[in-house]
């Protein structure tokens, strides 16, 4: 027999071993969260680690990812296709074990945590997912989406401004299937954090409107089950179970200090350890006694046998259901999607409107909603401004289906829990805020393109265009530094056509985040050929030639398009032979291939021009080093928005003059 302190253990040393052989990593934390860990994981998650994409399955999540080998001990010891070697290369390079959980490199991981607090965030996602799944496809007594969502906090996590963001709104759903375990150990990187973290926590979660159990001893299972056993009788409330641990638990010298936290422990401390816990084992080894207590492939099995016997009746009797809910947890688009979304582009080019494109991408909306039952929209209370309400919006509540989320003033914590709904599957959400506001959500837009989550992100008010509100609200860096995050496409529309075609493309898009950015002033549409359309989805295409061969380029996105069309055609009437490029995606057209690339910027021009209001450094890469810029340099002012571009020289006569001058040298 083997005891639950013995199985805890297990996880403990498993973890110590790795963090000393790789010299790095956070032992501290793993060791304190292993007899928690042991109850959760054995006793109530529901999980196949045969098959780890398992629809209905439970979703764990460690938002304080820095103790990863917890979870990789967890998923090894359990039964999941990770081996004692991966193990042994923790933190080493092409390991299934980075210094940080990795979703997409470790089988079983749901979320990439390490920025403390986002993996909360994500949880607070996958909560609402499956809430808002159940509501839909579950019918009486066939409950088909039916799990929770558990995630370990740690006391960073809970410092962290999105906590505060994320639990709020966690609380006003009534997420009563999310169960948050809180590392209360006392200890960060820096020492006792009674120093500079007094927050009376319990009351603060009860001010979310969460259930909160407290006092729980962290090392005793007998609490830890009654805990868990509380929480889950709680149905119209998330809860937090605080738990009272050691950072560092069975370490005779190092454990209740900020030395366990980030650092191995050190062979003569380990060895002290292993004599404290009565560990008789050398580092990596696992007697087969404990590896049969942990493994839960067979009981993995059962419960997924069980729920496809269900799932079977369930198809039985609603086949169209069934159908759809196996559709959209395959991230599968349907049949009525490809078939009508081509017509819809075709049809708006016919019918030519002057609008501006966030008024565009709610038309866009209009159009491919009804073809898209996915779409799960949310604005962080800019509704009316972003325009992501369309007519076929309902809002959620606490106790009711929806496919919109008013998220309140919360970019960041709407941008991590809307990660979260898409890595919980069954969803392709999309958020918007106005572009300068990616700054309060910045790390969330990147740990969407980290994980290649699909996620649209809707960035209106664009530029200086939006005018009076000043240089507060208008961006000039940010549409540069979401282009060069990788795995993002990042779409810049010039009008409603080139919207259309930016939100086809992100809903299409298998793997991966879409930025698109909108204009809060009108833009007129240009007239295109039909071939024309279909170019628009390579990220750039000629949107005129005046004749061969050709001396100068033009390059622009957005409302600028309009402007460097109109002095396009003014230095034509000169006598000089131009090519205006229409620029919408940048990444996109990266990717296409050398010929393509060629046959929309020759290399044999090298006199070019790019327009667009935002920093012009990123332009040098399509324009040469001698390349002409017409871009910013400096924040904007607070004017009208034809002022404003009159004052930073987008305008006509200014480019024109400044083009005559590179035309001529």
């Amino acid at each position: 027999m083997c005891s639950r302190k013995e199985l805890a253990n297990a996880v403990r040393m498993l973890s110590v071993d790795a963090v000393e052989k790789a010299q790095s990593g956070h032992p501290g934390m793993p060791m304190g969260m292993a007899d928690i860990s042991e109850v959760l994981w054995r006793d109530f998650l529901k999980h196949n680690p045969k098959n780890p994409n398992w629809s209905d399955r439970d979703r764990f999540v460690l938002s304080n990812g820095h103790g990863s080998m917890l979870l990789y001990s967890l998923l090894h010891l359990t039964g999941y296709d990770l081996s004692i070697q991966e193990l042994m290369n923790f933190r080493q390079i092409n390991s299934k074990t980075p210094g940080h959980p990795e979703v997409g490199e470790t089988p079983g991981i749901e979320t990439t945590t390490g920025p403390l607090g986002q993996g909360l965030a994500n949880a607070v996602g996958m909560a609402i997912a499956e809430k808002n799944l159940s509501f839909y496809f579950n019918r009486k007594n066939f409950k088909i989406v039916n799990h929770y969502t558990w995630a370990f906090v740690g006391d960073g996590c809970l410092m962290e401004g999105i906590s505060h963001e994320v639990c709020s709104l966690a609380g006003t759903l009534k997420l009563g299937k999310l169960i948050v375990f809180y590392d209360n150990n006392g200890i960060s990187i820096d020492g006792e954090i009674a120093n500079w973290f007094t927050d009376d926590t319990p009351q603060r979660f009860k001010s979310y409107h969460w259930h909160v159990v407290k006092d729980v001893d962290g090392h005793d299972s007998k609490s830890i089950i009654k805990s868990i056993e509380e929480a889950k009788s709680i149905k119209d409330k998330p809860s937090i179970i605080i738990c009272n641990t050691v950072i560092g638990f069975g370490s005779p010298n190092k454990s209740g200090s900020s030395e366990a936290h980030g650092s191995p422990l050190g062979e003569k401390e380990i060895i002290l350890t292993r004599e404290k816990l009565k560990w008789k084992y050398p580092p990596f080894y696992i007697p087969s006694k404990i590896y049969r207590k942990w493994n839960a492939i067979e009981k993995g099995s059962k419960f997924e046998e069980s729920w496809n016997k269900k799932f079977d009746l369930y198809q039985s009797m609603y086949p169209k259901l069934a159908s759809e809910y196996i559709r959209r947890m395959n991230n599968e688009l349907s049949l009525d999607w490809y078939e009508k979304n081509i017509n819809i582009i075709s049809n708006a080019q016919k019918n030519p409107k002057k609008i501006a494109s966030r008024k565009a991408s709610q038309d866009a909306l209009e159009k491919f909603g009804p073809l898209l039952p996915e779409l799960i929209g949310g604005s962080a209370d800019l509704s009316p401004s972003n325009l992501t309400m369309w007519s076929g919006s309902n809002a959620i509540k606490s106790n009711s289906f929806g496919n919109y989320i008013h998220y309140g003033v919360r970019e960041f914590g709407m941008s991590a829990i809307a990660n979260g709904i898409s890595n919980h599957g069954g969803f392709i959400p999309y958020t918007s805020t106005f572009l300068i506001f990616v700054e309060y959500a910045r790390n969330a837009v990147r740990m969407a393109a980290l994980m290649n989550s699909k996620h649209i992100f809707i960035y209106t008010h664009d530029s200086i265009g939006l005018g009076e509100d000043g240089p507060t609200h208008q961006p000039v860096e940010q549409l540069a530094s979401l282009r060069m995050t990788p795995n993002i496409d990042v779409w810049r529309p010039s009008d409603q056509v080139e919207t259309l075609v930016a939100w086809k493309n992100a809903i299409e898009k298998k793997n991966g985040p879409t930025a698109i950015i909108l204009s809060r002033q009108n833009l007129s549409q240009f007239h295109r050929e039909n071939l024309k359309l279909s170019d628009i989805s390579y990220g750039a295409y000629i949107l005129y030639d005046s004749k061969s061969p050709i001396d100068i380029i033009f390059i622009s996105t957005g409302s600028e398009l309009e402007v460097a069309f109109l002095a396009a055609k003014k230095i034509a009437s000169l006598g000089y032979s131009i090519r205006v490029v229409s620029m919408p995606s940048t990444n996109v057209f990266d990717r296409q291939d050398d010929n393509y690339k060629e046959l929309i910027l020759p290399s044999s021009v090298t006199k070019r021009v790019a327009i667009e209001a935002s920093v012009k450094d990123f332009w040098y890469k399509y324009v040469g080093i001698n390349g002409l810029i017409i871009g910013m340099e400096e924040f904007g002012k607070s004017a009208p928005a034809d002022v404003l571009f009159k004052e930073f020289g987008f305008t006509v006569e200014n480019i024109v003059n400044k083009s005559k001058i590179l035309l001529e040298s």
